[in-house]
């Protein structure tokens, strides 16, 4: 039944038709999985959003697609879950409450780690609860009785387990390196965590003189080092030259003087010089460069850290102790020059660390870390690939990329020097320094010191498919019903950051592959297309979208937009066309609704009383079915939303509903009921197929018309029906169409309006289709207005007419008093070049060997039948010509 208290305004008003739906889906658990054992499950984890902000089109795009694919699911029976939840975000969310807490004089070690994370569990909070608005805004289909956060309890367990076993499998080890380190939020960051770009620097060349007093270079009594970072000269504990590089093989094993500190350090032989980079000599810092840490172990350097966590100058820094990195760099160039040791300065560009997160420059630290020893788990993944239980990348050139990836892996620092996050589950004795680590405390836990450390967030999120499940509770109802689960939707810049840790965390400890499916798509852009930032000011908020244009217009962008692994562009031009389709079918629903009188539910009548319209509208409604439900299955959501845009706006709205008109009008009761019901039926099965890309308007129209059931959350999808598919109605349809249009063309050409009469001539040897032209009569006269027709094999062109060609038919209109012979002879030569074009074109084809033997039978065969016909179209113009020029 239609919902009487649920009528349809004149106008289109998103705001008016999403007003309190969402909350009504909620109140009646529509959302949550059906529970049938029967039913197959189907399943998804949102990526969870990090609780620093409000979301972004990003994640609107991200989670639109995730809810047609649920949304769509459900209406064909599966048993769905699509469980919510956040991360905490470790660094990230640490930084902007320490942002915060600046801007208000405080630092996190003037409130203590107590205090301070309860400041940032208020900021969780706060942010949380703005996130899932923005959820319900979009009208995303959650099971919110599920929903989770990386540091609830029964996730807290996970992650500790986690850690224990793969430490306890030797899979994570303490150890001291050099690791990323960022200096305002004083913690390591692993190597993806870090955004290199180009930064002004200069290559300073100084002067390392021998310390014997004795040894000279060419003449000169020093070696000459460029380096780009001064400020760590005072860690410096060797240079190193290339045991082969001929001009040092006299000073290797001879003494400099390090500059400014008046300590004297080795020359040393090593491969790690480069003869043909700068003057082929390079000072060696163990503890403040990667490459030098590793030249440091081979030849058992000292390593002397000079700075400290906030990257100032320490003791060891000499007379530089307590100056900020950058402000010591200018004192020791200006020192150098004033000492006679600065021999030059040279500008350059070069690429530099920043941190993902704070944006300030990445230190090279020598540090005491945990790390995941990745080389055992990357194998595991990647031969897991080989397998039936492999993940599917879409697009699938992502598979290569998360190969090499993994080929390529370093081990994975997971310790952070934040108070946010997951305490690392260790403890060091206060006297012995015994490392304990277990998923409980030490009973004697008096005699003990926790890390302090945290672990990085990515860590517990590798765990996000199965911890949210009831892992490591592997009877949990949860686990075992809906894990893995079946497809994953997320952006293809996480891919390292994320979905690689994901699949090799959930093969380590469930022996399963985390998701059937890894559906990755891009970025969105601005118009020009650049990345959207707060620096160039070209952000949207998908919230203000909304309010302008409702959450459905927004959706319809962002799906019909889509085609995986490429990034989209924003613009509101977009917008305005989605609002206008909207519009449309808001208007034909209305139309349609109006004229169902006192129906009660949609009742197809019997096939024996179909018209050709009914047979045309049902197939085509049959194929757009077919085609719909194919291009979810593969995630070409573009391709879906092309298919309904035509059967909707073309095919429906522009045809079937005009042609209604003419019955509805008409005083044939049965006809008026049979088309009645084929209006209702039409109008309930793509309102299904909208439904899980425009959730709220489909919504909106589908309780207004007659219907059964309580919500198209729940109602089923529409389905394949064999008995629907009418190739020859579709024909015939198509020549009907290809005849209005040729006539309306000649009328605008001729400036006849429409409400002028007209006299058409079809002349046509072909009995088939002058049957169909007789037979809708009725349309024809709604469509062209003809004050006479006349369709026959013996039908004689005029000699003052306009005409066209159209498919196995020449159709004439005479309109002696607007036709000029010129310009109707004009007009023919330019059908005539179109028609030998594309015939020729089709020859080129069809002689192509490749394409007759690679392409599918049916296109080759389409290719044909359109040579054939543009053959006849342009014999027919061709004659046509002959006899106008005959007249001139």
């Amino acid at each position: 039944m239609a919902d009487d208290n649920t009528q349809m305004p004149p106008k289109y008003d998103p705001q008016a038709v999403e007003a309190g739906r969402y909350n009504e889906w909620l109140d009646e658990g529509l959302f949550k999985p059906s529970g049938d054992k029967k039913d197959h499950p189907y399943s998804i984890v949102i990526p969870p959003p990090n609780v620093t902000g409000k979301l972004h089109l990003g994640h609107a795009w991200d989670t639109t697609l995730q809810d047609m694919l649920i949304r769509q699911k459900r209406m064909q029976g599966f048993d769905t879950l699509w469980l919510p939840g956040m991360d905490h975000a470790g660094i990230a969310t640490q930084a902007k409450v320490e942002a915060r807490l600046r801007e208000q004089g405080i630092s996190r070690y003037d409130l203590g780690r107590e205090k301070f994370v309860e400041k940032v569990w208020e900021w969780k909070d706060e942010y949380a609860d703005t996130i899932k608005k923005q959820w319900y805004k979009l009208g995303l289909s959650l099971d919110y009785s599920r929903e989770r956060f990386t540091l609830d309890d029964g996730l807290s367990d996970a992650v500790k387990k986690v850690f224990v076993q793969l430490y306890n499998k030797g899979l994570i080890y303490r150890g001291e390196y050099i690791i990323n380190w960022d200096p305002q939020a004083r913690t390591a960051l692993s190597d993806i965590e870090v955004i290199h770009q180009d930064d002004k620097g200069a290559f300073y060349h100084v002067k390392y003189k021998f310390a014997d007093g004795e040894t000279t270079l060419d003449g000169k009594d020093y070696i000459e080092i460029a380096t780009t970072r001064p400020e760590t000269m005072m860690g410096d504990t060797a240079v190193a030259v290339n045991p082969k590089d001929e001009r040092y093989k006299d000073v290797i094993g001879k003494n400099v003087i390090l500059p400014l500190a008046d300590r004297e350090i080795p020359i040393i032989g090593d491969q790690h010089a480069d003869p043909a980079f700068g003057t082929g000599a390079v000072k060696i810092t163990p503890a403040h460069d990667p490459n030098d840490f590793l030249v440091g172990n081979r030849h058992n350097l000292e390593r002397i850290n000079t700075m400290n966590e906030d990257a100032s100058m320490n003791e060891k820094a000499g007379k530089y102790e307590g100056m900020d990195r950058f402000d010591a760099r200018k004192a020791m160039v200006q020192d150098l020059q004033d000492q006679g040791l600065m021999i030059s300065i040279e500008p350059i560009v070069h690429s530099v660390g920043h941190s993902e997160r704070t944006g300030v420059q990445v230190e090279a630290r020598l540090s005491t870390q945990w790390f995941v020893k990745m080389k055992p788990l990357a194998e595991q993944a990647l031969k897991n690939q080989e397998t039936d239980d492999k993940v599917s990348f879409v697009p699938d050139r992502f598979a290569k990329t998360f190969s090499q990836w993994m080929e390529n892996v370093h081990d994975w620092v997971i310790s952070r020097q934040l108070w946010w996050g997951h305490q690392i589950p260790a403890w060091y004795n206060k006297k012995t320094g015994e490392t304990y680590v277990n998923e409980e405390p030490p009973a004697d836990i008096e005699n003990w010191e926790q890390d302090s450390d945290v672990l990085d967030t990515w860590f517990s999120s590798a765990l996000w498919p199965f911890s949210t499940m009831g892992w490591p509770n592997e009877d949990a109802p949860d686990f075992k019903r809906y894990f893995p689960t079946d497809t994953l939707v997320t952006g293809y810049d996480i891919i390292f950051f994320w979905v690689s840790r994901m699949i090799f965390q959930s093969l380590e400890f469930t022996g399963r592959r985390p998701f059937k499916n890894v559906l990755l798509h891009g970025l969105i852009r601005d118009e020009t297309g650049r990345k959207m930032s707060k620096s160039l000011g070209n952000g949207i908020d998908p919230m203000d979208v909304i309010d302008k244009y409702g959450a459905d217009a927004l959706r319809w962008f962002l799906s019909n937009g889509s085609t995986p692994g490429q990034d989209i562009r924003f613009s509101y031009k977009k917008m305005d066309s989605a609002w206008n389709f909207i519009n449309k079918i808001w208007n034909a629903s209305r139309y349609v609704i109006m004229n169902l009188g006192d129906m009660t539910k949609p009742e197809l009548p019997a096939a024996s009383e179909w018209d050709l319209a009914d047979k045309w509208i049902l197939s085509r409604l049959n194929a757009t079915v077919k085609q719909v439900t194919d291009q979810f299955e593969k995630f070409n959501f573009g391709e879906a939303g092309r298919a309904l845009y035509d059967f909707i706006w073309n095919d429906f709205c522009d045809w079937y509903i005009e042609m209604s008109k003419e019955i509805l009008n008409g005083d044939d009761e049965k006809a008026k009921a049979n088309t009645r019901n084929v209006l209702a039926y039409v109008l309930d099965q793509f309102l299904r197929l909208l439904h899980p890309i425009m959730p709220f308007v489909t919504e909106k129209i589908w309780l207004t018309m007659p219907h059964e059931g309580k919500s198209l959350v729940v109602a089923k999808y529409p389905v394949d029906h064999p008995e629907f598919d009418n190739d020859k109605a579709e024909g015939q349809m198509a020549n009907l169409i290809e005849l209005i249009k040729a006539v309306r063309n000649i009328r605008a050409e001729a400036n006849a309006p429409m409400s002028s009469t007209i006299d058409v001539l079809i002349k046509t040897a072909n009995t088939d289709l002058e049957t169909v032209f007789e037979n809708n009569r009725d349309y024809i006269d709604r469509f062209v207005h003809p004050k006479e027709l006349t369709i026959g094999a013996d039908v004689t062109a005029p000699t003052l007419a306009m005409s066209a060609i159209i498919t196995d038919a020449e159709v004439y209109v005479p309109l002696a008093e607007l036709v000029d012979l010129n310009e109707e002879a004009a007009r023919l030569e330019k059908e005539v070049k179109k028609f030998e074009s594309e015939v020729d074109r089709a020859k080129k084809k069809l002689a192509n060997e490749r394409f007759v033997a690679n392409a599918p039978d049916d296109v080759v065969d389409a290719e044909r039948q359109k040579q054939t016909e543009n053959e006849s179209k342009l014999q027919a113009t061709q004659d046509r010509l002959a006899a106008i020029k005959a007249q001139q």
